[in-house]
């Protein structure tokens, strides 16, 4: 019981607006949430965007928490609803993705050949590589607008790129 009032105390401060309360809070839990997020995405850096995805909505929803079940029941239920959120918009981004990539080009001059090739090679990427190319190269974004765009840490971004272009690189020099 006392772990209980200690943790329901957290709660009230955290409301008040103490965030070192709330840190209290993310540090207990913190590797529960990680733990849930890896095993719905299978993936470290999309675990830790949404781990802390899932802090930021339990924080702007701490008044919702009636204290009818345990925290950790609350943040769980939080967790699987981002995930099931963000599985959805990856599955939607993705079907863009391969839409846009399908879709005929006008093409007007010897560099038919080479825009060919290219798109090819973009189509092996794995999607999230080929949006983050797609967006940074061809978009023009910079890598923290990709990032807001892909819903994903800049430093993903740079990854993604990065890992593409080798890849791109080694595809099209292969011919």
């Amino acid at each position: 019981m006392e772990r209980r009032d200690e943790e329901l105390g957290w709660i009230r401060r955290s409301r008040e607006g103490d965030l070192a309360a709330f840190e209290e809070l993310i540090r207990r839990y913190q590797q529960m949430i990680h733990a849930l997020t890896y095993r719905m995405t299978g993936s470290t850096s999309d675990a830790e965007d949404l781990a802390q995805e899932v802090f930021i909505q339990a924080y702007r929803k701490l008044d919702s928490f009636r204290g009818d079940s345990q925290f950790s029941t609350w943040l769980y239920r939080i967790g699987i609803n981002t995930c099931l959120n963000w599985k959805k918009s990856q599955q939607r981004r993705a079907q863009l993705h391969h839409e846009w990539a399908q879709q005929p080009r006008e093409s007007t001059d010897q560099n038919d050949e080479v825009s060919s090739r290219v798109q090819e090679a973009l189509l092996t990427l794995p999607a999230k590589q080929r949006a983050a190319v797609i967006l940074t190269t061809y978009e023009g974004m910079n890598h923290a607008e990709a990032a807001r765009a892909l819903g994903c840490s800049e430093t993903t971004i740079s990854w993604r790129v990065f890992t593409a272009r080798k890849k791109l690189k080694a595809l099209l020099h292969e011919n």
